[in-house]
């Protein structure tokens, strides 16, 4: 759970725009620009996580991700869950859709927020936009004749 005082997203919103309109996972970069790890973790683990910014290898996001999950044989190719893994397995093949950041336990509320609210926003603008064109409505016709 991050700090209990968090990164107001407008203080980092030029940054937050860079990183989701590139086509690769954001998890690890939303992670960074994160308060960091709050002291009160309910992790059992010696080492002192308090404000620690560093992945835990939880996995979160690699569950979360839907590119993972349709092509399974990608987290066969390496054995660690962490962030830079999802970013390593998923590169330019990432659906843009913040699954990822959103299940990280590390990325403050803050961020998130601002992910649904203006990021995910915009992409369901693209989304309809895009099913408008006829390519949609002939892909629409094939799948209903099916």
């Amino acid at each position: 759970m991050p700090q209990r005082i968090q990164t107001d997203p407008a203080r980092v919103e030029r940054v937050l725009k860079v990183v989701f309109s590139q086509p690769r996972p954001p998890v690890a970069r939303c992670r960074l620009l994160s308060s960091g790890f709050g002291p009160a973790h309910m992790l059992k683990v010696d080492t002192d996580l308090a404000g620690s910014q560093a992945c835990l290898g939880c996995g979160s996001c690699m569950d979360a991700c839907p590119v993972m999950a349709r092509d399974p044989r990608r987290r066969a190719r390496l054995e660690t869950r962490t962030s830079m893994a999802l970013e390593t397995l998923v590169g330019e093949d990432c659906d843009r859709c913040g699954n990822c950041a959103l299940a990280c336990p590390q990325v403050d509320t803050t961020i998130k927020h601002y992910l649904v609210q203006t990021h995910l926003a915009e992409g369901m603008d693209r989304l309809l936009a895009q099913s408008a064109t006829d390519e949609m409505l002939v892909l629409d016709l094939y799948l209903g004749e099916s």
